[in-house]
C-alpha cells in the first residue's frame, strides 16, 4: 500500500496539471488559428473608414471562439473606462503568446504615435500566417522524432511487464528488498530525466 499511496499522490498532483496544460494549449491553438482572420477583418473595417473600436466590434460578433469572446472582453474593458492600450494588454495577459504580443505592440504604437494602422495590421496578418505555416512544417518534421522518443520511453515499462508475465518472481527483489527499492527510485529518477530531455529535444520555439 506504501507504493500505491506514493503513486496516488503523484497522480493526484500531476494529472490535474497535465489536464489544465492540455486545455490551455488547445485554447491557445484555437485562438492562433482564428487570429489572422480577425486581424484581416479589422484591416477591412479600417480601410472602409470604420474606427478601430467598431472594427473590433465586428470581430467580436462574427469571429469564431475563442477570438470572439476575447475581443468582446477587450470591448467590455473599454466600456468600463480603460483605454485601448490597457484593454489589449489585458488580452495579452489572458493569452500570453508572441503573436498576441505582436498585435498588442501594433495597436499600442498606433495609439501612441499614430501612423497607417491598416498597413501595419496587413503586415502583421502576413507575419501571423507565415508563422502558422512554419509551425505546421516544424510539427511535421518533428513527428518522427516524437514517435521515436515515445517508443524509447515506453520500452522499460514494456520489458518490465513482459518479464513479470513470463517470470513473475524475477523482479520481486526490486520491490521486496531495500536495495531493490533504492534501484527502483534511481531508475525512476533517470527515466524522468531522460523523458524530460527527449521532450525538450523535439520541442521547437520560435
Amino acid at each position: 500500500w506504501y507504493y500505491a499511496a506514493i503513486f496516488a499522490a503523484a497522480a493526484g498532483y500531476l494529472l490535474p496539471k497535465m489536464f489544465l496544460s492540455n486545455r490551455r494549449k488547445s485554447y491557445q491553438n484555437k485562438f492562433l488559428d482564428e487570429l489572422p482572420n480577425a486581424v484581416e477583418a479589422i484591416v477591412r473595417g479600417v480601410k472602409s473608414g470604420l474606427p478601430l473600436n467598431d472594427s473590433m466590434r465586428i470581430v467580436a460578433k462574427e469571429a469564431k471562439d475563442p477570438v470572439k469572446s476575447e475581443f468582446q472582453r477587450v470591448l467590455d474593458q473599454q466600456s468600463l473606462g480603460k483605454s485601448m492600450m490597457e484593454a489589449v494588454q489585458i488580452l495579452f495577459d489572458r493569452v500570453p503568446l508572441p503573436e498576441v504580443n505582436f498585435f498588442v505592440v501594433v495597436i499600442t504604437v498606433q495609439q501612441q504615435a499614430g501612423g497607417n494602422l491598416s498597413e501595419a495590421l496587413t503586415n502583421l496578418s502576413r507575419v501571423l500566417r507565415n508563422r502558422k505555416k512554419m509551425k505546421a512544417k516544424i510539427k511535421a518534421m518533428s513527428s518522427e522524432a516524437k514517435a521515436s522518443a515515445g517508443i524509447i520511453g515506453s520500452l522499460p515499462f514494456i520489458v518490465a511487464i513482459l518479464v513479470s508475465l513470463t517470470t513473475p518472481t524475477y523482479m520481486l527483489p526490486l520491490f521486496e528488498t531495500p536495495i531493490g527499492n533504492i534501484w527502483l527510485g534511481i531508475a525512476a529518477i533517470m527515466m524522468s530525466i531522460g523523458i524530460f530531455i527527449m521532450k525538450k529535444m523535439v520541442e521547437f520555439d520560435f
